[in-house]
């Protein structure tokens, strides 16, 4: 998995000011908004009979701006997961009939994914589901405001 920090800027390497306790505190309570939700969403893609990751797949393939497809490097970079990872997972998908891959036509090295209807189902309900309960957290998910 690419670091956190693979973009051109390089980790801090000391930060400007000293974050308070209160800071602290508020970076705990984002983390842990944060993995209750995560937890909530990795238990409704189990319920439907998929893993978490399949579930990103197909919403990042059906959330893709301006198409209803992604290729498999834009899926990877969405995923923030390497190229090689996402092409096994894809293969996972279209073992359960929810992706298919396409050739492209403008660029024949180039594959991609496209949603099959039981694919759009199963989106469809844990979107649904995800879309819930982000209005009954919006009220307590707050991004921390941290000194900067």
């Amino acid at each position: 998995m690419p670091s956190a920090y693979a973009s051109s800027s390089s980790p801090p390497s000391s930060p400007a000011t000293a974050l308070s306790k209160t800071d602290f505190e508020a970076l705990s309570a984002f983390r842990y908004q944060l993995r209750k939700f995560q937890r909530f969403s990795e238990e409704a893609a189990q319920a439907e009979g998929v893993t978490p990751q399949q579930y990103l797949l197909l919403l990042h393939v059906k959330g893709f701006p301006g198409r209803e497809w992604a290729s498999v490097g834009e899926l990877a970079e969405r995923l923030q997961s390497q190229h090689h990872s996402v092409v096994a997972l894809i293969s996972r998908c279209e073992k359960l009939a929810l992706v298919e891959r396409r050739g492209s036509a403008i660029d024949r090295r180039k594959v991609n994914i496209h949603l099959l209807p039981a694919g759009e189902h199963c989106l469809t309900k844990l979107a649904a589901l995800h879309h819930a309960e982000l209005n009954t957290l919006s009220a307590t998910f707050k991004v921390p405001n941290i000194n900067s």
